[in-house]
């Protein structure tokens, strides 16, 4: 556990920040995410050694070190499976996730389908540059038709992904979208989907004016506009999947799509019920008759 001798209440944003300056490129947007989260966590009032966060690999991976709190850095398209052994280890924690959109829409995108699928208890943020930034700019699984990259220099040939249908075909009891652009409405957002009791999928739109520049800050901000201002209530998945389907290049609603209570994946665990599996006696687990399975 991570504990901070200086941290008194009220928590401020701060007090979430590592010894380490981010690293990553100047306008980059993954300091807006790191922001919001930041604001997110000091605004829910939970303290860093309850809070734990599973990445995987690329810029997005790269938050690791720039935040104060429990965190575990995985494989590519790994940091899925990672976040639930986490939450069903001790669900008495904020478990959050954070990947990039080839990280969690190409490698391990069986990951994300199946975690959706059986709502478990946390939160998926994805940095959704419309490339691999890390590795200096190939196509992804939500580049756009036509754009050039290193590995499409003639144009990306295959259609992409929708985060967003995908998230909501899967069954997802959360699914939202936030611009890097609008960091209290993204913070809003992050706090709303650490909130729900359930799998929050919330797909960020993250400028990478370094590999991306024509999807810029004014390129989405000509774009964006908020649900809840247009009076939208997320409460009709069908209705969800008509707003998923607009083209990023008309406009881009941001916001809660959708949102449902239903029952989670450690309802059906009778044994968390009473305490957490980290804090049970071990020295009362008796698995000898296990073993007869195996003779």
């Amino acid at each position: 556990m991570i504990s901070n001798p200086n941290i008194v209440n009220p928590l401020k944003p701060e007090d979430y920040s590592s010894e380490v300056f981010p690293t990553w490129c100047p306008g980059c947007g993954n300091f807006a995410i790191w922001a919001a989260l930041k604001n997110a966590l000091s605004e829910l009032k939970l303290p860093p050694h309850r809070v734990a966060l599973s990445f995987g690999i690329g810029c997005s991976g790269n938050f690791n070190n720039f935040v104060r709190a429990n965190v575990f850095h995985s494989l590519h398209g790994r940091a899925l499976p990672a976040a639930m052994g986490i939450k069903l280890g001790n669900h008495e924690l904020t478990v959050i996730a954070m990947g990039g959109d080839g990280d969690g829409f190409a490698e391990g995108l069986g990951h994300t389908l199946e975690t959706i699928r059986s709502n478990v208890n946390l939160t998926y943020i994805v940095h959704d540059n419309h490339m691999y930034s890390l590795t200096t700019g190939q196509t992804s699984p939500t580049t756009a038709l036509g754009a050039k990259t290193k590995t499409a220099p003639l144009g990306a040939y295959e259609y992409p992904l929708n985060p967003l249908a995908l998230a909501l075909s899967a069954g997802g009891s959360f699914v939202a979208r936030g611009f890097a652009g609008d960091i209290p409405h993204l913070q809003s957002l992050i706090a709303e989907g650490v909130s729900h009791r359930g799998f929050s999928f919330i797909d960020v739109m993250q400028p990478c004016p370094t590999f991306n520049p024509e999807m810029s800050y004014d390129w989405y901000r000509g774009r964006v506009y908020r649900l809840d201002e247009a009076g939208y209530v997320p409460d009709n998945r069908f209705r969800a999947w008509e707003v998923a389907q607009a083209p990023l290049d008309k406009k881009i609603a941001i916001g809660v799509l959708y949102k449902e209570d239903r029952s989670i994946l450690e309802d059906n665990f009778p044994e968390l019920s009473k305490t957490p599996l980290v804090k049970r006696d071990l020295n009362k687990l008796d698995i000898r008759p296990l073993f007869d399975n195996f003779k």
